[in-house]
């Protein structure tokens, strides 16, 4: 079943999140499934789905295949840098708990 776009979804950024691999009070590294792009290095993610957590998270850094990229296109799989509150809340996910989804807004290009 597919979603019913939001109000300006052109801009919008979701992110599914597959495993924390480093996390620190204020960062984050994550490995994640970007399900609707594209997602440029400077996203804001406001919100936790399925979850009252608050958030106020921006990507700082994207890698796929070793190489830092300036955007994600839906359906990549990389490694991102994630900065600012609520990287707490993050965790990994598996096939029988699901997978954490964050969602927010992208910079103008």
């Amino acid at each position: 079943m597919s979603e019913i776009p939001r109000p300006g979804s052109d801009s919008s950024s979701v992110l599914q999140i597959d495993r924390v691999v480093v996390a620190s009070l204020e960062q984050a590294t994550v490995t994640v499934r970007c399900l609707r792009g594209p997602v440029r290095r400077g996203a804001r993610f406001d919100r936790l789905r399925g979850s009252a957590q608050a958030i106020e998270l921006t990507l700082t850094q994207a890698v796929v295949y070793g190489r830092r990229v300036a955007a994600l296109d839906t359906g990549l799989t990389a490694f991102v840098t994630l900065r600012g509150e609520g990287v707490e809340h993050l965790k990994s996910g598996t096939l029988a708990s699901g997978w954490q989804v964050i969602e927010g807004a992208n910079p103008l290009p």
